[in-house]
């Protein structure tokens, strides 16, 4: 970490990574990946990597060990404390280092907010930075909070005309109420969902707390496994048909979104595409991109991936997922802050459309600057 703010006429980033969430990890590794990458001659980053219990901290501009491996990278906590500016007069940033003394980051243009999950990607941290007057990158707080939550996504998703897949929303709350009645009202409408089903948490994302369940004797424990993450989980319906995701950037001067062409995920010998296949490089999953889909066909994923978009209010990037049933696509979620790792799909998506992943830092930044919020 340098010893003063430069004055280099740079723009100048603080990259916020790691975080509270279960996503941690993942969220190091995207950082990683943004600082081997970003345009030195363009742009000046300041890393304030957030550890798992929520200390903001200034961290070493350096990608070394916030790669991918078989262990993920950890925010440890070096004895910094970064403050953010007191309001919106400044933007002004400063640090308390190891040894107690105070010293100036000087002013940040914009913030990048690389954070997955919950206290990161839910607008908690896109509020804060509202509330100082910095300017962002990627979704803000209603688009965040909705894309975090997915009962609300499907809520909003399914009231502007968009297919996804049927679904049942509990709590240990309400389920507790089912307990000795005759006929269960909550399991009831779990099982008229039909087998297999798919439980998640409402708030949790890279597949974590996620449970393909094929017999309903394994429903128990996939709630137990699911409520650990959090407090509400869906019970939803498996759609049959091919995994296929594209990429999705805010357009640029009020113009409509733009999309990328479609990326599938091909399962071979895995139930789902789970965490170890995401991060991992577990054996059992196939990313092909660009998926083998007709003009027409990608033509409509991309009519309703920006639609979604739109419906959420969405800034800045997201991915959408769908299901193709080979009839019409059913939609699964949008992700508001996807994984930005270099085997990630979202920047995979847009290589093959033509924008390096370079350039989407660059496209990213320039439109966390212009948005107004």
């Amino acid at each position: 970490m340098s010893d003063s703010p430069t004055t280099t006429g740079k723009i100048r980033v603080a990259l916020f990574f790691g975080g509270r969430s279960s996503e941690h990890g993942i969220s190091c590794a995207t950082a990683g990946g943004v600082l081997g990458a970003i345009d030195r001659e363009r742009y000046e980053v300041i890393p304030i990597g957030i550890t798992p219990d929520g200390v903001l901290t200034l961290q070493p501009d350096d990608a070394t060990g916030l790669t991918l491996a078989a262990e993920l990278p950890t925010v440890h906590d070096n004895g910094t404390r970064v403050f953010l500016p007191e309001s919106a007069a400044t933007r002004e940033f400063t640090v308390r280092l190891a040894d107690g003394s105070y010293q100036s980051l000087g002013e940040v243009d914009v913030a990048f907010p690389i954070l997955h999950g919950p206290f990161g990607e839910d607008g908690s941290i896109q509020g804060l930075f509202e509330l100082v007057g910095l300017p962002y990158v990627g979704n803000g707080v209603l688009a965040s909070a909705l894309g975090m939550d997915k009962h609300f996504t499907k809520t909003v998703l399914a009231g502007a005309g968009i297919a996804v897949a049927p679904w049942v929303t509990v709590t240990r709350a309400r389920l507790a109420q089912d307990v000795g009645r005759a006929a269960p009202i909550w399991r009831r409408r779990m099982e008229a969902l039909g087998l297999p089903v798919f439980v998640k948490p409402a708030r949790a994302g890279s597949s974590v707390g996620v449970t393909k369940v094929k017999s309903w004797d394994d429903l128990d424990a996939a709630l137990d496994f699911a409520f650990a993450e959090d407090h509400t989980v869906l019970v939803e319906q498996a759609i049959v048909g091919r995994e296929v995701e594209c990429a999705v950037l805010q357009g640029r001067d009020a113009e409509p979104p733009r999309v990328s062409v479609a990326g599938e995920i091909v399962l071979t010998t895995r139930e789902f595409y789970d965490f170890d296949a995401k991060y991992h490089g577990a054996s059992g999953v196939e990313l092909v991109c660009p998926a083998d889909l007709g003009e027409s066909e990608l033509a409509e994923m991309q009519r309703i991936a920006a639609h979604a978009f739109e419906a959420i209010g969405g800034a800045g990037l997201a991915r959408v997922d769908f299901f193709f049933t080979g009839e019409g696509f059913v939609l699964n979620e949008i992700n508001t802050m996807p994984g930005f790792t270099p085997i990630s799909m979202f920047p995979a998506c847009w290589q093959a459309s033509g924008v390096t992943y370079p350039e989407l830092i660059d496209e990213l930044i320039t439109l966390g600057l212009s948005t107004a919020r």
